[in-house]
């Protein structure tokens, strides 16, 4: 599993096309635009990442979709180290 910082929203696609399944994004609507790019019409709920900001699960992809205030200064590298520690954030 990789990490793959977003600038554009086709990106994600792209990403994925080339192996990416983790995406860690922020803003709602970029969030939106990597769900809708990826094809992801159904998600598990994963583990928390922060208060209200948990992983999701659709197909092989995973992603971390923070939108506003949730988390804190501490929530990419928590992402990246969930991550790190199983392959996978479940």
């Amino acid at each position: 599993l990789h990490i793959f910082n977003l600038i554009r929203n086709n990106d994600a696609a792209a990403a994925a096309e080339n192996g990416y399944n983790a995406f860690v994004v922020a803003g709602g609507e970029t969030s939106g635009a990597v769900v809708k790019a990826l094809g992801a019409t159904q998600m598990s709920i994963g583990p928390e990442i922060a208060t209200g900001v948990p992983w999701v699960r659709s197909g092989n992809h995973w992603m971390a979709l923070k939108s506003g205030n949730f988390g804190d200064e501490c929530f990419f590298d928590k992402a990246q180290d969930m991550l790190a520690a199983k392959g996978n954030p479940a």
